[in-house]
């Protein structure tokens, strides 16, 4: 497997892989389908210091991973919130666990002191990966958003790159 940055090229796979986290309703609270436009503007944001990451195997991408700003206060600065997204034939096979350890160098390497990221409860697979990755639970947001016209509760985690 070969982590690395990603490039304009990958926008299709990264898409494909995010729609279906979509689909599979198990990653994130959005609902509607994304298109090129969108992630392409996404792409725009995702420069220097909020990476993206890409997994290959066979010269094909089957996993993602970005680091997005946590607030726009400059208080969180150094707070990174992360996504991490894997093609749905490749989930469980350690993709997930390689794109967090490549991004926490790169998050070190850019200053961040501490990674957030939020799941559902019932994504004991994620979890599991946040875990053996060295995350802590913080707490559960009950009803914190809508899927499927019924409220869902989210749990927010956590992990110090810095001491």
């Amino acid at each position: 497997m070969l982590v690395r940055k990603a490039a304009e090229r990958d926008l299709p796979d990264i898409l494909l892989i995010y729609n279906q986290g979509i689909e599979d309703r198990i990653a994130t609270l959005e609902m509607d389908m994304k298109d090129m436009l969108f992630m392409s503007k996404w792409f725009e944001q995702h420069k220097g210091r909020y990476a993206v990451l890409v997994a290959e195997i066979d010269s094909n991408v089957v996993g993602w991973a970005s680091i997005n700003p946590y607030s726009n206060r400059c208080a969180y600065d150094g707070v990174g919130d992360l996504s991490v997204y894997i093609h749905r034939d490749f989930r469980g096979k350690g993709i997930g666990q390689r794109l967090l350890q490549d991004l926490e160098a790169v998050g070190k390497e850019n200053g961040f002191h501490k990674f957030v990221l939020f799941t559902f409860p019932f994504n004991g697979l994620g979890q599991g990966l946040y875990r053996k990755a060295g995350f802590r639970e913080v707490g559960i947001f009950r009803n914190q958003g809508m899927l499927d016209g019924k409220f869902v509760d989210v749990m927010a985690m956590e992990k110090l790159l810095m001491d």
